[in-house]
């Protein structure tokens, strides 16, 4: 597992304990949180959550690599891991039963947390390939990340609706783009929280090509797949790319197993939600962590500490969610 920097390590000692402390009798004696792979948003931030929970709740917890969204709903509707960090429409998928990983298999027990952020689908290739936009991969060797992962549910998606027929193959962030810097493969497809930290790294190294959609190619995939949004990434957050771009995004939450003791549901909630700053010293997408966004999640029900929090601090939660 890698070591927060000192700047998230700064924020982590800094932040206030939690002061609603219940009865603690039923609570686990370590937790663990699904992430996806190395060089991902995910495992950035899953680890920052982890030492938070660790520094000010006095609970041992622990950052795992997965296969990301689609692993991670199933992990926790198993009790294999505690919280889930999953991007809404892998975990409608699990919800209702239609899981890649567990087809048939309904999600019943799952239970939203709090919302987290954005993840907007992203691409990168070498310059010298010449591929700069989505059309371009059409015959050539793409990694979409790893199986199950968010990125390798819905580029394929993506790729079906705008009639690219790529060869697609699986590896996790840091993989993917030590085959693209190498010339395994041809383009690396991915979806994270921006900037992706994989892309930054190998935009500081290498002439490369970072793109979403254009506008047409957008608004064919809205029509065609409802749960994702449409998302503007700015500029200046790779080396080389002043000008933002377009793409489509989809919101993430983190969500435990309906059976966390309420307490613990709480104290992590609340936890997470009153120190935005020092989630920010994390990743800078936990901008978007607050709670006026739990009304991006329209089918997931909370758990009862969720809801116990926000109640506390009136923001509402549609009683079809409780």
């Amino acid at each position: 597992m890698r070591f927060l920097t000192s700047a998230a390590a700064a924020a982590l000692l800094s932040l206030s304990p939690a002061f609603a402390q219940d009865d603690r009798g039923d609570w686990p004696s370590s937790v663990t949180i699904g992430t996806a792979s190395q060089g991902g948003t995910y495992f950035i931030y899953g680890t920052g959550l982890a030492g938070m929970i660790t520094q000010n709740l006095g609970l041992n917890a622990s950052a795992e690599v997965t296969g990301g969204p689609v692993q991670n709903a199933t992990l926790v509707e198993t009790g294999d891991h505690q919280i889930g960090l999953v991007t809404m429409g892998p975990a409608y998928e699990a919800w209702t039963g239609n899981s890649e990983l567990a087809p048939g298999v309904e999600h019943a027990s799952l239970r939203a947390l709090f919302p987290m952020y954005q993840t907007p689908f992203e691409a990168v290739a070498l310059q010298s390939s010449g591929i700069a936009d989505v059309m371009d991969m059409a015959g050539k060797r793409v990694s979409v990340g790893p199986a199950g992962g968010t990125a390798a549910t819905y580029w394929p998606r993506f790729f079906e609706v705008l009639g690219v027929e790529a060869n697609i193959s699986y590896s996790g962030a840091n993989d993917a783009t030590s085959q693209v810097k190498d010339g395994l493969i041809d383009a690396f497809a991915f979806a994270a929280g921006v900037p992706i930290s994989a892309f930054a790294q190998i935009a500081a190294e290498n002439p490369v090509n970072i793109f979403g959609f254009t506008e047409e190619q957008r608004e064919q995939i809205l029509e065609a797949l409802p749960e994702v949004s449409a998302f503007d990434v700015p500029g200046g957050l790779y080396q080389g790319f002043p000008e933002g771009h377009g793409t489509v995004a989809m919101w993430n939450f983190a969500v435990a197993h309906e059976e966390m003791p309420e307490s613990l549901a709480y104290e992590i909630t609340k936890l997470v939600m009153e120190n935005n700053e020092g989630m920010m010293q994390i990743h800078a997408t936990a901008a978007e962590t607050l709670p006026e966004n739990v009304d991006q999640n329209a089918f997931l029900p909370y758990h009862p500490g969720a809801v116990r929090y926000f109640d506390e601090i009136g923001v509402e939660i549609p009683a079809e969610l409780r």
